[in-house]
């Protein structure tokens, strides 16, 4: 079973460096976003306050490194250079799928030297709701949250993904109460699909489960149903049906924040650049979260990463100068065009 997940995950990868598994006629709905732009900033460039925090920890940027993840020897060159990068920056990241690592006991980069590695950042663990039925929910949040000494855990859902794939996890029933045990017991929990987008109404249930922190994950950048599709060929009619399928990002965070105010709110799914990420911002996420976008460089080297998320600090300390935005508090506050 294990191995069989192992080469499910290396194809991904490998799916989705092909750049051939995005969506068809859906955007992220970031592009119809236009700032008002500035022409008197009365700011210092180098004064922009780009700081954030989660979980309780300090970030110098507002980035969250998004789940990724591979077949065991892939994944750990890839986590290895994700957690240097990521330290060397102050930004968050999110590990992939636990699933083979609880299974063999910490493998795939998902030990502790992880955490050796990034001693200081915001650090969390990821296991799939389908992986939460069937056994003890807490005992599996905890064992993940202490394998990589995590500060929080997400519960990916991906319940699209799961029913076009062959042999995938279709009964969630009893997907929110496995969530809800967890948040009562203690457990920092954040929620986050995998790039189909969370509606409103979900937000609003995850929320009221005692979620704390919530990834929209929204529709525009990878499409896993054609990720499977690019598999699995038998399935890939029924994968292509859903190409346009999900909740765009843009749509997706407005309802999130406007659902659940006092949330922390992560906009990821299609993000390209740091001026999307500005945009997010505006429309009221904490953090902006960049997978796909960086995973060429993930597989290259920690110098690769950091040198990604340095041009996308760039752009978006840039894109709060010229809306003379002094931090992100005031980029939420920024005019925009009229559309």
């Amino acid at each position: 079973m294990s191995a069989d997940i192992a080469r499910r995950k290396a194809d991904h990868i490998d799916a989705v460096l092909s750049g051939d598994v995005g969506f068809k006629g859906l955007t992220t709905g970031l592009e119809a976003i236009r700032f008002e732009h500035c022409a008197l900033p009365e700011l210092a460039l180098g004064d922009v306050d780009l700081s954030a925090t989660l979980f309780g920890r300090p970030m110098r940027l507002p980035f969250l490194i998004s789940s990724m993840t591979g077949g065991p020897a892939r994944a750990a060159g890839i986590n290895e250079a994700l957690g240097e990068a990521a330290e060397a920056l102050g930004l968050a990241l999110a590990v992939g799928s636990q699933r083979i690592a609880l299974e063999e006991r910490g493998s795939a980069g998902l030990g502790a030297d992880l955490r050796r590695r990034c001693p200081s950042i915001p650090l969390v663990g990821n296991i799939g709701a389908a992986q939460l039925l069937g056994r003890d929910a807490v005992d599996a949040a905890r064992q993940a949250l202490d394998m990589i000494e995590a500060d929080g855990l997400f519960v990916h859902l991906n319940p699209l993904q799961e029913a076009v794939q062959r042999g995938g996890d279709t009964d969630w029933r009893g997907v929110l109460a496995a969530i809800e045990a967890i948040a009562r017991a203690g457990v920092p929990v954040a929620v986050k699909e995998v790039g189909f987008g969370l509606s409103a109404a979900v937000v609003r249930r995850l929320t009221e489960a005692g979620v704390v922190v919530i990834d929209v994950a929204g529709a525009g950048g990878t499409n896993w149903a054609r990720v499977e599709g690019a598999r699995d060929t038998d399935g890939t009619a029924v994968a292509e049906a859903f190409a346009g399928w999900g909740v765009p990002t843009a749509r997706a965070v407005r309802e999130a924040r406007a659902v659940a105010p006092e949330a922390v709110i992560i906009a990821s799914g299609g993000l390209r650049d740091g001026v999307d990420a500005a945009k997010a911002i505006r429309l009221g996420a904490d953090l902006a979260g960049f997978a796909g976008a960086v995973l060429n460089a993930a597989t290259t080297s920690a110098e690769a990463v950091a040198a990604r998320f340095e041009a996308l600090a760039t752009q978006l300390r840039v894109a709060c100068f010229c809306t003379g935005s002094a931090d992100l508090a005031q980029l939420r506050e920024a005019p925009l065009q009229a559309s």
